[in-house]
């Protein structure tokens, strides 16, 4: 799997001291952990394994690596194989019996019981390392090329006067087939399929055990280079493609050959990852999100990332955004030179409902470009509330199925600030459902706001452990929001809701001596009847948007607004006053 030209390999094997680092840090550090584990899908118990694994990562963010190694007789291969030959000499280094089975920083010659890594793991996070190492995967989309700089200081004197440095490619996100006894990590399956995580793919060092590095004193600042072809697959048979997406790259220094590993591990590092080409402008564009925040608006916000991957420094991109039959430009101007990222930020309207939308790079510096991606779009609709004073209280039910543990919420407002929160809640011994219920005190009125229920299992508050629900009643005790029925929401639902503070253009009145008309309306509402003063407008957050004074044939221009549910309320000569809700769509 590896492809080197000879002048490069001559490149390798040499070492070079100098006096000035770009990456590594030169500060003394305590030793990260990599955490190889010996696994298979044919393996019940190893899914226990992922759990635990994924549970030290999470714990010591940036200081630990696991990495999923498929040998031996539980790993299979039919489709997805991800057996490879560096990691078959890697496991056969080791003395495993069972599996799972593991090796911490390679501190044992044998495989090490899952229920020991935690523990070997903070011993091992706990020690002075002897030396640091960081670098950069440089990667060229086009030809597959990884071009990778890995640095190793030495903050003190190794015990031996070699030590072994080992470059590795992993990969994420590979679906596949695996056994699970227990249901041990239900994290990791999504529709049927296993989501096979961290697996080795290929060592990019000329050994699965690395390759010499020294002098191993303090002070000394040791830099290679590589450069790598990603394969488009790997494995025979029924080899896994490579996604360049997925992938990621380890890079950790070992004391010295015992046995037929190098061992044990003094730290390591995952490496930075960066996108490069030879054209000239290129901006690449990553994932486009939605802004997750309380909008009781059709006016939506969206942020997406930028890399330079080009050999100019950027200064203007123009861009598109389609969604449904709306399309809206866009433009952004800096100055991102070659190599680094950036976030625009844009808004445009969504109609109601749920889109896949379109964003289009139409040129860069001046130039015209084609590059385009997909993104969802959503736009909800909301719940209104009418409340008299500044403040209102409300109460929030969760009828909860057996499974409470894996049952949290949270209430944001529109400066995506959460304002409460709620769970997990008990395991209830045998099927049934338990009501949970929280009071939300002293929320401002004239504001919006988002409910959020999550499920950790990803099913729900029902079917099979009780037929559970949520809903939301308000301060006098009615129900705006939810009910049975909505407990099978899989991973997460939401609701939106807007409180208005009465008298500030809130609540509906009708009467039949005004005709208000259309409904919905696009460019103008009209309103007829006798004796009209004046027609204010007021929007879903209780904010007066227009008035005009009152004629026999009263119109407003609302053809500039927002699409969204607005208030129009008429005030008579007299003082009386009609309301009525009317939608805009443009």
């Amino acid at each position: 799997m590896k492809k080197f030209t000879f002048a490069l390999m001559a490149l390798l094997a040499a070492t070079f001291t100098m006096n000035a680092q770009q990456y590594v840090s030169t500060e003394p550090a305590n030793r990260n952990v990599i955490l190889e584990e010996f696994t298979g899908r044919g393996c019940g118990y190893c899914t226990d394994g992922h759990r635990i694994a994924n549970q030290i990562m999470a714990n010591n963010p940036g200081r630990v690596w696991a990495i999923n190694i498929h040998a031996g007789g539980y790993a299979q291969t039919s489709y997805p194989n991800m057996i490879t030959t560096d990691g078959n000499t890697i496991h056969g280094g080791f003395s495993i019996s069972g599996y799972p089975t593991g090796v911490v920083n390679r501190t044992t010659a044998n495989g090490i019981d899952r229920g020991q890594w935690n523990g070997q793991a903070n011993t091992q996070l706990n020690q002075a390392s002897e030396c640091n190492v960081a670098g950069i995967a440089r990667i060229n989309p086009e030809t597959r090329t990884a071009n990778i700089t890995v640095e190793v200081y030495y903050t003190g004197n190794s015990s031996v006067d070699q030590n072994y440095l080992t470059v590795a490619m992993l990969q994420d996100s590979i679906l596949g087939s695996q056994s699970d006894y227990g249901n041990y990590n239900p994290t990791q399956w999504l529709n049927g399929q296993y989501v096979h995580m961290h697996i080795l793919r290929d060592v990019i060092t000329s050994s699965a055990w690395g390759e010499p590095v020294s002098p191993t004193t303090a002070g000394t600042l040791i830099t290679k280079t590589y450069e790598y072809q990603i394969p488009e697959n790997i494995g025979s048979p029924n080899g896994v493609d490579v996604i360049i997406d997925h992938i990621f790259f380890l890079a950790w220094v070992s004391q010295s050959q015992q046995g037929s590993a190098t061992r044990p591990i003094l730290t390591a590092c995952e490496l930075e990852k960066t996108t490069l080409t030879d054209e000239p402008i290129y901006p690449s564009v990553g994932a486009v999100n939605q802004v997750v925040n309380a909008s009781c608006s059709l006016e939506k916000e969206f942020n997406f990332s930028v890399s330079n991957i080009g050999t100019e420094t950027l200064t203007a991109i123009k861009f598109n955004a389609l969604v449904g039959d709306a399309t809206q430009e866009f433009e952004w101007t800096g100055e991102l030179a070659s190599g680094e990222s950036t976030k625009i930020d844009f808004s445009m309207e969504i109609p109601y409902g749920t889109y896949t939308g379109t964003l289009n790079i139409t040129e860069a510096n001046g130039v015209a470009y084609e590059g385009s991606t997909t993104f969802e779009a959503e736009s909800q609709e909301w719940a209104e509330l009418d409340e008299e004073g500044d403040f209102t209280n409300i109460k929030i039910y969760i009828i909860q199925d057996q499974f409470g543990e894996q049952i949290t919420w949270d209430l944001i407002n529109s400066a995506g600030e959460q304002v409460a929160s709620g769970g997990p809640y008990q395991h209830i011994i045998g099927t049934g459902t338990q009501a949970n219920v929280a009071n939300v005190n002293d929320l401002p009125t004239n504001e919006c706001y988002l409910f959020r229920i999550y499920d950790s299992n990803e099913n729900g508050i029902c079917c099979n452990y009780g037929e559970g629900y949520y809903y939301i009643k308000d301060a006098h005790g009615n129900v705006f929001i939810g009910g049975p029925g909505n407990g099978n929401y899989g991973a997460e639902a939401s609701e939106l809701f807007s409180i208005h503070k009465h008298g500030d253009g809130v609540g509906e009145t009708v009467s039949s001596s005004f005709n208000i008309y259309p409904n919905p309306a696009n460019s103008k509402i009209f309103v007829d009847g006798e004796g009209i003063g004046a027609v204010e407008v007021y929007n879903s957050l209780g904010q007066k948007v227009a008035t005009v004074e009152g004629s026999e044939n009263t119109s407003v221009d609302v053809a500039s607004f927002e699409n969204g549910i607005y208030i129009v309320r008429v005030l008579t000569n007299e003082g009386a006053v009609t309301t009525k809700k009317v939608t805009i769509v443009h």
